[in-house]
Parts: structure tokens; sequence; C-alpha cells
């Protein structure tokens, strides 16, 4: 009996790489391509540009602005700069990696010359670190610079609002980390928007801001092109 245990050993051995080979089978690995290819959140959204791309090819070598809410809903776009080529192709609520992640699919089309970009403040509130969302924006340049060689990106910088007064601080941060970044290096500029919704108290004024106290008014918007304004017209 005694002789006759090594044998039972190897066989339970046997029996145990044999099981682990089916399961393997049965739930193959997905190849890394494959779950980088799934939908995102916004897949709604970036189907619609997709559609509409579809339908009409939309014009090259002009003006994008993407990123966040801010983005989506400057409705004044076109007549705030007048005789430019302009895409609007913000989507609410996104995050700066949102932009990387579908970059063929909705900016690569384009064809632009200058990416004006905005986001970073949902990253925050999201619980995202100041590092992190930074990370994300170097992403961003990199997808820019390897795909749209020869096309600028401007980085629009946050600004604060009365609803994430909390957060002031970390979007100051991470706006001075991103002008930092793109100072002195070709296709890269940043500007700065921080101080121009603050009043007297160093806070933001409240008539600038539709009633969620987050997004622009017509009043805040106007501001905000003249921010841009010297940009887009050098």
């Amino acid at each position: 009996m005694q002789n006759s245990r090594p044998w039972a050993c190897a066989r339970l051995v046997v029996l145990a790489i044999f099981a682990l080979h089916a399961s393997a089978a049965e739930t193959p690995a997905q190849p890394a391509a494959t779950q980088a290819a799934k939908p995102g959140k916004f897949e709604k959204e970036i189907a619609a540009f997709e559609a509409a791309d579809k339908l009409k090819a939309p014009a090259q070598g002009g003006l994008l602005f993407t990123g966040a809410s801010s983005i989506r809903m400057w409705s004044s776009l076109p007549q705030d700069f007048p005789g430019k080529t302009i895409l609007n192709r913000g989507f609410g609520g996104s995050e700066i990696a949102d932009s990387t992640r579908d970059f063929d699919r909705f900016i690569l089309p384009c064809h632009p010359k200058t990416i004006y970009f905005r986001a970073g403040g949902n990253d925050l509130a999201h619980g995202k670190s100041v590092e992190q969302t930074f990370a994300d924006f170097k992403d961003l340049a990199a997808a820019v610079e390897a795909k749209l060689p020869g096309c600028d990106l401007v980085y629009v910088s946050l600004s604060p609002s009365p609803a994430r007064w909390s957060q002031a601080d970390k979007e100051k941060a991470l706006n001075t980390l991103i002008a930092d970044f793109v100072k002195g290096k070709p296709h890269l500029r940043s500007i700065d928007t921080y101080d121009m919704v603050l009043g007297p108290d160093g806070k933001p004024r409240v008539e600038l801001f539709i009633a969620d106290q987050l997004h622009f008014n017509a009043a805040g918007y106007k501001l905000l092109a003249e921010k841009v304004r010297p940009d887009v017209e050098r």
C-alpha cells in the first residue's frame, strides 16, 4: 500500500492540471484590443457625430471646439468668431479621457487646424486627482501629435463656478500644471480663463451663470469668447 501512494499523488496532480486547462478553455481570455474597443459612457453622443459625418462630411482644416458641457452649450460660437470654420463637438459630462478614447471617431475625421479643448472639471468632481487629470491631458496631447501632426491643441482653462467652488483650488492647480506643460512646445498653448469670472470678493460672479450655477449664461460666454478671440485671430 505504501508503494501506491506516489502513484495516487501523481494521478491527483494530472487531474488538477486537466481541470485547469478545461476551465481556461471554457472562458477564453478576451484580447486587450477587444476590451479597449468597448463603447464608452458617451456612445450615444459619439455615434451621433459619426452619423452626422456620414450624412455630410465635416469641414476640414477648421477650428474644432470640444470637451465637456461648457463647450457643448456654447451655442454662439459661429457668431462669436465670424468668418471662421467652426465645429462644436462638445459632449456634456465628459472627462478628458473620453475624448482621447474616441479620438479616431469624432475628432480625427475633421482634420482640424486647431483644437480648442475645455474639460477637466468633471474629472475632479468625479474624484480624480489633479495629477491623474493632468496625466489624462498629456495623453490627449500625445494623441493629437501622433494622429494630427501640425494641428494645434489649445487648452481653454477651467474657471471656478459657484456650484463647484469647493474644488476651485484643484481647478487652479490643474490649469497651472497644463500651462507649464505646454509652454514653449510647438502646437500646444493654453488660455487662462480662471480670473475672468471672479468678483471683487474673489469668488465667482453668480450673474454669469444659469440657474444651476455651474454653466455659463450669455454673459459668461461673452467673457469666454473675449478670452479665446485673440488666439483664434492670431
